[in-house]
């Protein structure tokens, strides 16, 4: 499954875009490569990757206008590899379409992870073909979409709408971190900086319904700053 897939590589370092591509390689993954932003969203149009990993500072256009013109009609994944590791920048590529970040320097094994992660996503909803799935489970949650119930270990949870419409949320996009602002748009469409304090309560309450340790959560993960993340594995 994996010889088969297309990651597109988006580097202007050639050092780092070498490196990276001769990992793919070694991990049995197709490549192709570029260093500019315009190029890059040519090849997307033209060679539909399957995951692209795109550096933010290019000589042309910067990373974020790539993910913007190309959010609207590509479905697959995109991984920001960057030096700019500040809190506005990660919301600004999370906002814009990007699906992960990866501030620099990173280790390869971490991104191979990464990109292992987002290829599951890719053929999860190529096995679906367009339709809904009844459930999710990681580890020992699980998730009853057509019941609309949620277990911990064999144990029914009791959720508030609001928090199972979080949770619902996060698991229908597991692994992916989820800024603030997205879920507090998805979840209650309009909002103001404040509601971010409310979404905090909301986080609170639906870890300590299914954490064992709430200060060290297995399955909602917290992205400082940014937003949060479901486990998926």
């Amino acid at each position: 499954m994996e010889s088969k897939s297309l990651i597109l590589v988006v580097e202007d370092d050639r050092p780092i875009r070498n490196f990276i591509c001769v990992s793919l390689e070694t991990e049995g993954y197709h490549y192709i490569e570029t260093h500019t932003g315009k190029s890059a969203i040519s090849l997307i149009a033209s060679h539909n990757p399957d995951v692209v990993i795109l550096d933010l500072g290019l000589p042309d256009i910067d990373g974020l206008e790539v993910i913007k013109k190309v959010r609207d009609w590509f479905r697959a994944k995109i991984i920001v590899v960057s030096a700019r590791g500040q809190e506005r920048e990660k919301v600004e590529a999370l906002d814009a379409g990007a699906d992960d970040f990866l501030t620099k320097p990173f280790s390869i094994g971490e991104l191979m992870a990464r990109i292992r992660v987002a290829l599951r996503h890719v053929e999860s909803s190529r096995s679906t073909d367009g339709t809904s799935a009844q459930e999710f489970k990681v580890g020992g949650l699980e998730i009853d979409y057509v019941k609309r119930r949620v277990y911990v270990d064999c144990q029914e949870v009791h959720l508030t709408p609001i928090e199972y419409n979080i949770l619902t949320l996060m698991s229908q996009n597991a692994g992916k971190v989820l800024t603030h602002n997205f879920i507090l748009k998805k979840i209650w469409g309009s909002f103001s900086e404040n509601d971010t304090k409310s979404l905090r309560v909301f986080m609170a309450s639906i870890r300590r319904k299914l954490e064992k340790e709430p200060a060290q959560p297995r399955y909602i993960l917290t992205e400082v700053g940014v937003g949060y993340r479901l486990a998926e594995e």
